[in-house]
């Protein structure tokens, strides 16, 4: 499944505000290397650069067009294609930043003390994801999926994100892993111009992809239609058309 940094970005502030969010809470003041995984665009490595002006920061993501994006955005910044599951860099890094990525990694049990074990002794594992599974706009993507002509196709679309796990999960696992773990939940409300069609352009950027990729250019005209027509009554637009989003995200910083 390849991404699409033009769509990504069209919603670049909003998806910009848990980055600054995060960044803002990393203990670790000395920074001599840094790495974003699932940079996408380069949008999260500009501001993690930002943050640590004096480190050496790298980029790496699994799409071609996320990377291309990324380079023009950054030029000076390494970026590599590669698997976040597979990645074999020991490090050590200072800080390792993961936005809203490990929700398409599976295995986390596995994952999370790996990426502890490439960090420098007092160095911090950033990362943000998604915790909207539960929200209409993903229960309808897998009704809406489920309903149509072509269920046979997105029949696994739903399992392309990985298990989540609850918030107490996650800092049992990293504080047996020997890490100080700071973890807390966030729900923002973006206000969204242009009614329930804002709000399928926002998913169509990350959520609707697997539900996407699998349809040919009428199955995903139809699609899109049906989940719209969802969507709007889900998420009923103000008298001026705006649409109040609510995206709930977990956030977890793990110090060793």
């Amino acid at each position: 499944m390849d991404w699409s940094a033009a769509q990504y970005t069209r919603f670049e502030d909003e998806r910009n505000r848990p980055i600054r969010d995060l960044l803002a809470r990393i203990p670790t003041s000395e920074v001599k290397r840094a790495a974003d995984l699932g940079c996408g665009p380069g949008n999260s490595t500009e501001l993690l650069r930002a943050r640590y002006p004096e480190a050496a920061v790298t980029g790496m993501d699994s799409s071609p067009d996320m990377l291309t994006a990324a380079r023009k955005r950054l030029p000076d910044v390494r970026f590599d294609l590669g698997d976040l599951a597979a990645w074999s860099d020991p490090g050590p890094y200072d800080v390792i930043l993961a936005n809203a990525v490990l929700q398409w990694v599976p295995d986390h049990a596995t994952l999370l003390p790996a990426l502890l074990g490439k960090l420098a002794e007092g160095g911090s594992l950033a990362v943000q994801m998604p915790d909207n599974l539960d929200e209409p706009s993903h229960r309808l993507m897998r009704e809406t999926a489920s309903a149509g002509p072509w269920a046979g196709k997105l029949k696994e679309a739903a399992n392309a994100r990985t298990v989540r796990q609850d918030a107490e999960w996650y800092f049992r696992r990293l504080r047996e892993a020997g890490a100080t773990v700071d973890i807390w939940r966030t729900t923002y409300f973006h206000p969204l111009t242009g009614g329930a069609g804002a709000v399928v352009e926002w998913f169509k950027g990350t959520g609707l992809r697997p539900f996407l990729e699998p349809l040919d250019a009428g199955e995903k005209t139809d699609f899109l239609a049906r989940y719209q027509t969802e969507i709007d009554r889900a998420y009923p637009a103000l008298p001026d058309g705006t649409v109040l989003l609510p995206f709930p995200r977990l956030f977890i910083v793990a110090t060793r």
